[in-house]
């Protein structure tokens, strides 16, 4: 079965880095996210899933962007044979309280230089590599602004609002 739904992603910057968790379904790193649930605003389940897979409490500050690209991995195939493609709303994220722990989704969870990012990154390809996934970090880092990323047929380009 095909279904599109509406999932969230959190970039959350500390002093110690970006919050990232190693995945328990690939083993890769990836930012702290998933689906949103029926009747569920997209705020609630931001904190609602960093929670789950870190054992942060964090508060949205603002969104970063939403991606919906096939390209960047975001059409998963499931063991069940469903076919989902996730709309991500990203949202910029500031810790409140609790402190890191895993759970059945979560094997580790960690804080890392934005410039070195482990090599087993949930990949979404060339995106983590990308320069405005770099604009976006910054962005959200520097509070300066808030990057908007789109595409224009040719590539990515960037706008600092």
């Amino acid at each position: 079965m095909q279904i599109i739904r509406p999932g969230v992603t959190a970039v959350v910057l500390g002093p110690d880095g970006l919050l990232l968790h190693r995945r328990s379904d690939n083993g890769r790193w990836g930012l702290p996210g998933g689906s949103v649930e029926f009747g569920e605003p997209v705020t609630d389940a931001i904190v609602r899933e960093v929670r789950e897979e870190t054992g942060y409490e964090v508060e949205p500050v603002r969104l970063v962007g939403v991606y919906s690209r096939p390209d960047l991995e975001q059409i998963v195939t499931y063991a069940d044979g469903n076919v989902i493609h996730y709309v991500s709303s990203s949202f910029e994220c500031r810790v409140v309280g609790g402190e890191a722990r895993t759970c059945a989704e979560s094997l580790e969870v960690a804080w890392f230089d934005p410039e070195r990012l482990p090599d087993d990154i949930q990949s979404f390809r060339g995106f983590w590599r990308n320069p405005v996934t770099r604009i976006l970090i910054v962005a959200v880092a520097s509070g300066i602004g808030t990057a908007v990323g789109f595409w224009i047929g040719v590539g990515w380009v960037a706008s600092m609002l």
